[in-house]
């Protein structure tokens, strides 16, 4: 069987798997147990019960509207780590969320200007810019589909 990548856009609400199912499925549910998760509600209006950490690798929450907010951006990125090369170059090496690397440098024409300061935020604003950008095409792509 082949794989695929899937992106969509949902309405999903925090709900416990007790709940969902007596108030959504209108069954009994016996178990001690009731994990957290999220009742979910698909484009096509199937509705689904998805356990809390499941979804959350899933899905990302966007701004009001369907919009990727700042709070999206500067969450996305976990890690920024910065190296200075040679005598006038600074180097970002930002980690994000899902792992993926994003990488950016800054470079003055003479050494004497040099400033790390200054070359890590150039390098950051240039990196969760970068960033929003990426998440606006994941953003459209949800919305408008892969073709």
């Amino acid at each position: 069987m082949q794989k695929y990548i899937g992106c969509k856009i949902v309405e999903a609400e925090p709900m416990d798997q007790k709940t969902f199912e007596e108030t959504v499925r209108n069954r009994p549910y016996d178990s001690p147990i009731s994990a957290l998760g999220y009742k979910i509600i698909y484009p096509d209006g199937y509705v689904s019960w998805s356990p809390k950490d499941v979804f959350e690798q899933a899905y990302l929450r966007v701004g009001d509207n369907n919009t990727i907010i700042e709070t999206n951006v500067h969450d996305f990125v976990k890690k920024i780590e910065y190296q200075q090369w040679g005598d006038k170059t600074t180097i970002a090496k930002a980690t994000l969320a899902n792992g993926f690397i994003v990488t950016e440098s800054s470079s003055c024409v003479d050494p004497a200007n040099f400033s790390m300061d200054i070359g890590q935020n150039i390098c950051k604003e240039n990196i969760y810019n970068k960033v929003w950008n990426l998440l606006g095409f994941l953003l459209q792509t949800a919305q408008k589909g892969i073709k």
